[in-house]
Parts: C-alpha cells; sequence; structure tokens
C-alpha cells in the first residue's frame, strides 16, 4: 500500500471527508455554512479533537487571509477559547499589528485586558443598528474581532451583513447623492447624555483632543460648561484596498437621531435641540437626509442582516470594510469581548 492510499484509508477511519481538509495539509479543519443559503461567516471548526487554534492558525497565516478576502466573515468553532489573553493571540497572529486601542469613541466599553475590550456596555434590553466599527474616524480598523466567552439566556446575537450587497441594494440615486455629498458627523459632548469628551478620548487634557481633532480633520467648538461640540465630514462609499470592491462604509443611519429606538429618540428630542444631540447626521454640505432615505438605507442593512447564535467560545472575525456588525437584545449574564486590529486612513483609499 503506498503512502497516498494510507492517508485515504486514516483519513477515513478518523470519518473525515477528505473535502474538508484541503485548507490544511495536516487535515486539522473543517468548513461549512450556516444552512439557508448563507454566504457569511464562512464556519471553521476542528476536524479533529484537541487542535490548538492559536498553533493551527499561526502555521497557516496566509491561509487565514486568503480564507477573510474570499468569505469576508469567518466564524472559529469548537475550539475551547476560554479567555481575552487567547483572543489577544489569535489577533496577535491572525494580524499584521497588534491589537489596537479604542479611541474617538462611540459606545461604552471597558478594557478587559491589554486593547481587549467589552463588545459594548449598552443595557441588555437595547439593540444596536448594524454598523462597520469607526467609520467616522479618520483612520478606522481593517479587521474586527468578537470572542463569546458567556452565551446570554436568550438573545445577544451580533448579526452581521454584507457591505458590498447592502451597497447593491440601496438605490443609484441614493449612492450617488453619498459619493458625491458624503457624510457630516455632528457629536456633542458632555451635556449630560451619552460619552463624555474624556471618556472618548481618553484624556482630561482640552489641548489633547484639540490636537487630535486638527491632525484628523474633526472641526470643534468649546461650549459653555466644558462642554464640546464635533463636526467631521467623511466618505460614505469606500474601495476595500485589496479586492478593490465598492462598499457602503458609513455611519449615516446608525447615528442618525430617527434610527434609535423609539422611546430613547423622544427623549432626546424633547431635552435637546437638533444642533445638541449626542449624535446626528447629515449630508456633508450640511443638508438633512431625507426620511425616505435614511428609511431606504435601514431597509438594506435589515434585508441583508444574517442572524446566527453564539456558541461558547466562538471567535468571529471580520474584515470591517466589508462587513458590517450589531448586536440584538438579550437576557443573562452574555460576555462578549472584542479586539481591533490594523489600521487604516480614508487617504491610503485615494
Amino acid at each position: 500500500m503506498n503512502n497516498q492510499e494510507t492517508q485515504k484509508l486514516s483519513f477515513k477511519s478518523l470519518g473525515i471527508n477528505r473535502k474538508s481538509l484541503k485548507l490544511s495539509s495536516a487535515g486539522l479543519i473543517k468548513t461549512s455554512y450556516f444552512p439557508n443559503g448563507q454566504h457569511i461567516p464562512l464556519i471553521v471548526q476542528p476536524a479533529v479533537a484537541n487542535v490548538n487554534l492559536i498553533d493551527w492558525v499561526s502555521q497557516n497565516q496566509e491561509i487565514i487571509q486568503e480564507m477573510l478576502i474570499k468569505h469576508k466573515a469567518l466564524l472559529f468553532r469548537d475550539f475551547n477559547i476560554i479567555s481575552a489573553h487567547q483572543l489577544e493571540q489569535f489577533i496577535q497572529v491572525t494580524s499584521k499589528t497588534k491589537p489596537i486601542s479604542y479611541y474617538d469613541r462611540s459606545s461604552p466599553r471597558h478594557e478587559v485586558a491589554e486593547k481587549i475590550y467589552t463588545s459594548t456596555d449598552y443595557p441588555a434590553e437595547q439593540s444596536i443598528f448594524l454598523h462597520s466599527e469607526s467609520t467616522y474616524c479618520q483612520i478606522f480598523p481593517k479587521k474586527i474581532y468578537f470572542c463569546c466567552l458567556t452565551v446570554a439566556l436568550e438573545g445577544g446575537e451580533t448579526p452581521i451583513a454584507d457591505c458590498q450587497r447592502i451597497l447593491e441594494s440601496i438605490s443609484l440615486p441614493t449612492r450617488e447623492r453619498f459619493i458625491h455629498k458624503k457624510v457630516l458627523y455632528v457629536r456633542n459632548y458632555n451635556d449630560g447624555f451619552g460619552l463624555s469628551w474624556q471618556n472618548v478620548f481618553q484624556t482630561t487634557d482640552k489641548a489633547v483632543v484639540e490636537d487630535y481633532c486638527l491632525n484628523n480633520e474633526i472641526e470643534y467648538e468649546w461650549k459653555q460648561g466644558d462642554r464640546l461640540r464635533t463636526r467631521q465630514v467623511r466618505p460614505a462609499i469606500i474601495q476595500h484596498p485589496i479586492t478593490g470592491a465598492t462598499v457602503w462604509f458609513n455611519h449615516a443611519a446608525f447615528f442618525h437621531v430617527t434610527t434609535l429606538e423609539p422611546t430613547i429618540r423622544k427623549a432626546l428630542l424633547s431635552e435637546f435641540l437638533e444642533a445638541d444631540l449626542p449624535h446626528n447626521t447629515y449630508y456633508g454640505d450640511g443638508s438633512s437626509i431625507q426620511p425616505e432615505t435614511l428609511a431606504e438605507i435601514r431597509a438594506a442593512y435589515n434585508q441583508e442582516t444574517i442572524i446566527f447564535p453564539w456558541h461558547s467560545g466562538d471567535i468571529l472575525l471580520l474584515d470591517n470594510i466589508l462587513v458590517a456588525h450589531g448586536r440584538k437584545p438579550f437576557q443573562g449574564n452574555r460576555q462578549v469581548i472584542v479586539g481591533m486590529a490594523e489600521p487604516c486612513s480614508y487617504s491610503e483609499l485615494k
């Protein structure tokens, strides 16, 4: 019996389909998709017992990169991931950089390990609309990683959506308006609702904030009572730096007041003038985004949303440019942590 026949026999005796081994010469992993024709995420699982995920990815870094570019979202399941430290290791061996800091924040989070954070500290009963991470920033991560350490009793999924398909679901006139006008993000801090500027910029020094704004194309205005307003214009549609795919990449709907849950929206509008809302968005020229346009954008996200249940120990790796993410409300003690890597600037895409 030759070596090839012996290899076939050993695979057969393990009950492993040879097709699932094409990504690894050692035959340690298998891949699949969720049912119902979902094209993301690609599920990566051990094909044999006791596969050490960190060891495997460290020896297959090019394969991971190729898989991510092709499939956009990778879900690593059943690898016995139990800690933030393991997520940090996973990021280091699957990216070109170490985990990066969460700066210019828009969501309440706290650090659980070195540059590893809670995914969000928003109340469990609130949903979070889909978005790509930090599109309002001049510099944003190419990769974002989620790790589920504790599954919620109910709900708590992290829905995802293909940003290229979202763009294709939006009408051509709407796309053209956003290409030409871009998006204006207006934020107000220390008005009694939302994050303080001290939290967002991780400093108590106004000079540090001003320096950051000047270096990141952000207009700023100090208001009475140690309050701050910022305005920044960013692209709404960009091309992926590797694939060239054109994608919807912005917070135009996410930050708009009409996307908030009705009770929160009503409370904010009764408390603040529009100019003083914690977040709001406009076309880049300062004009209002039409209600029907915002409804169209939200419908495009909803149409492309894919929802799947977390399993304890899951790691979800997303190409942050190609895939948006959100959060479903939940009950119980959900613990999902997040890390980001490979910073990219809008100026690199020009």
